[in-house]
């Protein structure tokens, strides 16, 4: 039987349920909802409610398309709620951590990770927010204030939401940790720049962000993708976009000035927009909140100052080449090989050859991903974690189960230490296969690491294994079998990729 436990919040009071150790609040306001004439706004305060409201289930998905890798769809634009998981004993000033879900800034919801573990394991207060992606999220457009930034505005709220009422749930606003992965990750780096994010958190964890630094060789994303741009984008090239995207849709009527083209905007239906949103996940720099690029702001140590734990997959492409290559039926071979090489790496081709040669790998397609996890993942991890060790205290880790269950099934193909495989020992995700006893012991491992740097700002803990932090060049390496330090540069080849394109 369910017991309900109350809580009462300045905008009204919640009834969420006490659960075995924990007590899970679902589908908080923590904003406006985002529609009519609030699309592409920020985000208003919540309207106080009278009476209790159900907080038990989970709130609306922020609008998108189900995807291979994501089998949810949703139209609603009523997405601003979060959830809170507490440890059910009583306390004060429990740590806590804010989790950015991935996506690739067109996917996701808060209800997929379900934290109970980490909570529990940690004895610490999770809040997971939904948030405007993809063309809801990153949209810009000739008249528009700030542009491209509303998932990130959505993101603030959501903490400032934290400052005023986490301590009802037992926790200290004080002590609050902001924690993503893959694009939630990449926002974790906006907000560390963001002069408006200041002061509303106090630590931050980035596990696997993409395309942090710089711009991404073709093909080493997914193979057939082109060469990408940096992932982020000056307001007004952000603004082109957007107003060529309208007219070409036919959205906007021709002629219009940019605040009547705003109106026809926002009536556009949330289905049609949707087909665009894949051309806007990069947030914009020149405005309010990001007044400059994070990639040129964090190698130049103009952040916020705060501990930082931060870390890659030991087989983060194998995601993409398993699910996007092989499993589409279009497996890299011996014949595209040096293609693929001469397109991502021109002149330097040979030398990537030579260095990753076939007869090294099971499959030309694993010499692929092997590229693209040391190219694109690696090295600018590496790169961003030795700028960011140069002026705070930073510990970078590599996920290295190479038996770990697959978060999509790839017949046939090993998966590998792949991109997110590292979510399912820190989270209880639907679905999922089941972790062994020594994956399990993992989880709880890296779980109690995570927590003590939420807890201190170092993940050092008695009773596990030391974990150096990365200015003396040390990598935790995370796996059933052995954590602790592993060559990170050499296992990637990293003075290799240093004098690559």
């Amino acid at each position: 039987m369910t017991e309900h436990v109350t809580v009462r919040l300045s905008s009204g009071t919640i009834r969420g349920r006490r659960l075995d150790e924990h007590l899970s609040f679902q589908g908080i306001p923590y904003a406006a909802a985002p529609v009519g004439e609030r699309r592409w706004r920020p985000p208003a305060p919540v309207e106080p409610w009278p009476g209790v409201r159900d907080t038990t289930a989970p709130g609306n998905p922020a609008p998108q398309l189900a995807q291979s890798f994501a089998d949810v769809t949703s139209v609603d634009e009523d997405c601003l709620t979060l959830d809170v998981t507490a440890p059910a004993a009583p306390a004060t000033g429990r740590p806590v951590l804010v989790w950015l879900h991935g996506g690739g800034g067109t996917n996701g919801t808060a209800a997929t990770y379900d934290p109970r573990r980490l909570a529990i394991t940690g004895d610490v207060v999770v809040v997971a927010p939904n948030f405007r992606l993809g063309v809801f999220g990153c949209f810009g457009h000739p008249g528009l204030s700030d542009g491209g930034t509303f998932g990130l505005q959505d993101q603030q709220a959501a903490l400032r939401w934290v400052q005023r009422e986490i301590a009802r749930f037992g926790g200290d606003p004080a002590n609050v940790t902001l924690m993503g992965e893959s694009h939630g990750a990449l926002t974790v780096a906006a907000h560390l720049t963001s002069p408006t994010s200041a002061g509303l958190f106090h630590r931050a964890i980035l596990q696997s962000g993409f395309g942090v630094l710089g711009s991404t060789p073709a093909h080493t994303f997914i193979p057939g993708v082109p060469a990408l741009p940096p992932m982020w984008t000056p307001a007004a090239e952000l603004d082109r976009l957007g107003a060529a995207t309208a007219a070409e849709h036919g959205w906007v009527t021709p002629g219009s000035d940019p605040e009547s083209a705003l109106e026809q905007l926002r009536r556009v239906p949330a289905a049609e927009l949707l087909q665009v949103s894949g051309n806007f996940i990069r947030p914009a720099f020149g405005g309010t909140t990001l007044p400059e690029s994070p990639a040129e702001a964090l190698l130049a140590g103009r952040f916020h100052r705060m501990p930082l734990l931060m870390g890659t997959t030991r087989d983060e492409a194998r995601f993409f080449v398993g699910l996007f290559a092989d499993l589409a039926g279009n497996p890299v071979t011996a014949e595209s090989y040096p293609r693929l090489l001469a397109e991502a790496f021109g002149d330097a081709a040979d030398e990537v050859a030579a260095r990753y040669a076939l007869d090294r790998f099971g499959t030309p397609s694993l010499a692929w991903a092997q590229i693209c996890t040391d190219r694109a993942w690696a090295r600018p991890a590496w790169e961003l974690g030795r700028a960011l060790a140069a002026h705070t205290g930073t510990w970078f880790y590599e996920f290295a189960d190479r038996d770990a269950p697959s978060i999509v099934p790839l017949p046939g193909f090993p998966a590998g230490a792949q991109h997110s495989s590292e979510l399912a020992y820190q989270f209880d995700l639907p679905g999922e296969s089941p972790l062994s006893a020594a994956q399990r012991d993992l989880g709880d491992r890296m779980n109690r690491y995570w927590t003590a740097f939420a807890t201190s700002g170092d993940p050092a803990c008695a009773d596990l294994p030391t974990w150096p932090d990365a200015g003396t060049g040390h990598v935790q390496s995370l796996a059933p079998e052995r954590i602790g330090g592993t060559d990170y540069a050499a296992e990637h080849a990293l003075d290799f990729w240093a004098r690559m394109p």
